[in-house]
Order: C-alpha cells, then structure tokens, then sequence
C-alpha cells in the first residue's frame, strides 16, 4: 500500500513533503520551512552543519535518536518518519516566556562552545544524538589513565567526529559534551525511546516526469529493478547525495532500500555470520560488538559517526569505489555477496566481484542482499588506513591482515588491499610467501618486498606511486612488530 499523500513529522508537527522535488534534501525542505538553524557547509557530509536528529529502530531501546546529514538524505526517503532539528530541542516558553534550552544547548552556551554559531546547531543535534545513547555511562580507563576521547559521563567524541569548527578549537565544545548529564525523567525525547520507531512506507513520489519509489518487500523491489534497471539504488545516499549536490546528479528514478526486512537481519550462524546489506554501520558496529575485530577496527576509521549513521556495507561494495574502506577487509575475511534479483539468489566471493574501475559482476536489476564472513575468523587481524587524517578522511592506501599462526608457522594469510589499483585486490603474492613459513622477521621482511610490488599504484594528490608501496610494505613490518609485541609481554 502506498501512501497517497507522503508526509515527515518535524519537532512534533506533521509537514507534507510536497511540493519538494523527489531530490530535495532534507537540509533544503527544512530551510523552506523557516528552519533555518539547519545550516549548509560543504554539501558533502563532512562537516556537520546541517546535522538533525532521526528516530531509527534502536540497539538498547525500541528507538534511537540518530543524527544524519540533512545535506544528503532526500526528504523523500523519510515519509512517515521523525526528524527533529536544533529549534526543536528547546522546550517552547508559555505566555510569552523565553523558551528553555535543552541541557546540550545550555552546556555548549555557558562553556563558550558557539562563537560564530554557523556549526553550533549541527554540533548540538549530534551531542543530543550522543546524550540520549541508552548506554551510556560514567566511564572508567581499566588502567587509570586520562581518555581524551571518552569523557567521565561516558561522551564518546567519536559522536562529534563528523561536525567541525573553524572558530573554537574545538576544547570548549569538548567541555560542553564532557559536562552534559543524563536524560530528565520528564524528557520527552527520552521517553520516545521507550516506544516503537516509525514504521517504513512505502513511497512512490513524483515530481517533473521523475520518480522516488520505495516498496515495503524485497520481491516488490526487484520486479522494479527489473522493470527499470537503470533506476539508482539508495540506501543512506551518502554516496548519491554528494552526486546530487556537487555534480547536479538527477535520476529520474531513484529506488529505495534502506529500510528492506530483507536487507536489515544480522544472523550468526556456525560456520558464518551473514550480514544485512540495507544496515547502516553504526548499526553493525553495536550489535556486533566487537564480534568481528576487523570490522570492529574499521567503523572508527570509516568516515564519521553521522556518515555511519546512514552508510551500509552493501552501498559501500554497491559503489565499487577502489579505495572504499570496507573492501579490503571483506577481502580479507574472505566473504562473499549475496546478490538477489527476481529470479533468485547467487552467493559470489568478493575476490571474484570486483571486475574493473567501479565496476562488478552485478548485473542490471541485481542488488546485493547480504554480506557473509566465513567463520572461524583468523586470531591475527589488522587494518591499517594510510590517510592524511587520524579520522574522516579517504585512504592513500588501506591494507587488512587476517592471518592463522599455529607453532610460529603461518598457516593462512589473507590480505586485502586498497587504493593501490583500480579495484581492491587480494595480494596473493604475498599471501603465498607467508603460508607455510615461521613467523620470523625474515619471512615477513621477504614477504613485504613482494607485498611492495602488490597492484598497480599510481600518483595522486593524495600519495605519489612510490609512496603507496612502500606503505604496503611497512604495513606488514608493523604488524609483525606489533604481534611480536603481544607474544613477548
């Protein structure tokens, strides 16, 4: 059943989308209705400005406050959902009194967090995000140490890794989050926690001749898709909205995913665990709690937390892009695809998905249902991201170790590489110099010699050829030293 006439809750109100066209974001349809605390940076989702707060099917709770990029999530994919921006986290004044502020944005006020005021209202739905994290708590460093990055109250700054500031430097904004408390009994927001989430609907919204669509089932989508194999598959749009905004993208048919049952289980089964292509990663990242290390090593490093609050693994492999993050890791884990259209299921290794620049095996009206990783996963794991940031930024070069050590003797290697060709690739050179020799210094210095002629790297503004490989090379030299290091203390 579609909806006849699509409609998003903003801070409490009903507002019908039309007459927005069907790419209309939801940073453009709440600045035309005069919610203006909404701001645009960069249009790209990499500064937090237009940051605002969704109702998302929770992890602890029935429902999640998650903050999203306004700039690139289209209206359209949030009919019959919840959003609530910076103006509606204060409590409205009665009789003409001033309204009161929420506990963040008093926080962020009287600590001198906002000077301009450009990013304060992207910073604040963020921190609100983190504020209502159901888990979260006073936080203690098993080892005593100061963490710069958790506060006492249990604030994890990763929340805030997304929005940036050119005019505080950052401390007092630190302060503010690190001083916030917890939710009042009387928090309406916290309360919302408590109930379901919004339901998905099904949408089909036209506009001009062109059309956003979303079916309530994976067989409905796929006998779109097959319909209209040209029609762009979204899921967080994190990709997509960029193409929209800074390239003027139209589609006039746009199809989505997201919110697909199908694509939204996670199952651990005994010899894999299979995960949803339409999860976003933050999602991944909390209900497997560490259960993969690879993975659990990824999500720091993948882009922001407000970029994944939206992304899923299957838009990442969907985009085909060589230097995506989560590639060479999934090469690493040795997982496979499986890829649904309507005459069926096929199940294909991601070693064999790739087959060019942005290109795969997937073909037209075929979507990536789910990701599966082969288990017992290897007790050796590493990434390391080559990037001229610690966090959000793209990778010079992404290198995942996933090796099997029995008796000082490599068993398995498997490495997963980034960056360094036109595809990610497995280095199988040098897997096949390590198998079956003693972990010693001089097998892996041997091994990373041939690790070094691993792809076809190329120069770039982000790192020249040379560059790219010997950081293939110094990237197995440290993981030598760093499990040399675990073994000996």
């Amino acid at each position: 059943m579609v909806a006849a006439r699509p409609t998003v809750t903003v801070n409490g109100g009903e507002a019908t989308i039309s007459p927005a066209a069907p790419h209309t974001t939801v940073l453009d349809f709440l600045r035309e209705r005069g919610l203006t605390g909404t701001k645009e940076g960069c249009a790209e989702g990499e500064c937090g400005a237009c940051s605002v707060l969704v109702a998302r099917p929770g992890t602890d709770k029935p429902t999640d406050w998650v903050a999203v990029n306004a700039c690139l999530v289209p209206v359209a994919s949030l009919d019959g959902q919840e959003i609530v921006t910076s103006e509606g986290l204060a409590t409205p004044g009665v009789g003409g009194a001033p309204a009161t502020l929420h506990p963040v944005q008093e926080e962020m006020a009287v600590r001198g967090g906002s000077q301009c005021g450009y990013c304060t209202p992207g910073f604040v739905c963020s921190m609100a995000a983190e504020y209502y994290r159901p888990n979260r708590c006073a936080y203690a460093d098993p080892a005593g140490t100061a963490d710069p990055e958790h506060g006492p109250n249990g604030f994890d700054l990763h929340a805030l890794s997304g929005n940036l500031c050119r005019c505080t430097g950052y401390r007092p904004i630190r302060d503010a989050a690190f001083a916030v408390g917890t939710p009042a009994e009387d928090d309406p927001l916290a309360w919302r926690r408590e109930l379901s989430p919004p339901e998905p609907v099904a949408t089909e919204y036209s506009q001009d001749d062109r059309v956003f669509l979303r079916r309530s089932t994976l067989t409905e989508t796929l006998r779109v898709l097959r319909e209209r194999p040209g029609a762009v598959v979204v899921a967080g749009s994190t990709d997509w909205g960029v193409e929209v905004n800074i390239a003027s993208r139209r589609a006039d048919w746009v199809v989505a995913v997201d919110r697909l049952p199908e694509l939204r289980e996670l199952r651990v089964a005994s010899d894999h665990i299979e995960i949803g292509a339409g999860l976003t990663l933050t999602e991944i990242e909390r209900r497997l709690d560490g259960e993969v290390p690879l993975l659990a090593q990824l999500f720091p490093q993948f882009a922001s937390r407000l970029i994944r609050n939206s992304a899923t693994l299957g838009g990442n492999l969907g985009t085909g892009s060589p230097i995506g993050d989560s590639p060479p890791i999934l090469l690493a884990l040795e997982a496979s695809v499986v890829l649904a259209d309507a005459d069926g299921e096929r199940e294909v290794p991601l070693s064999d998905y790739f087959t060019g620049y942005r290109q795969s095996v997937r073909r037209p009206g075929e979507l990536i249902r789910a990701v599966r990783v082969p288990l017992p996963l290897s007790p050796v794991a590493a990434f390391h991201k080559i990037a001229k940031r610690r966090f959000d930024d793209i990778s010079s070069v992404a290198v995942a170790f996933a090796l099997d050590i029995e008796g000082g003797i490599v068993r398995k290697a498997r490495i997963g590489l980034g960056g360094v060709a036109a595809t990610p690739l497995r280095a199988l050179a040098a897997e096949a110099a390590l198998e079956g020799e003693p972990w010693t210094a001089e097998t892996v210095e041997a091994a990373a010699r041939v690790l070094r002629t691993q792809g076809t790297p190329m120069d770039d503004h982000r790192a020249s050829a040379d560059y790219r490989a010997a950081m293939l090379g110094q990237s197995l030299l440290k993981l030598y030293a760093r499990t040399t290091e675990a073994v000996s203390s």
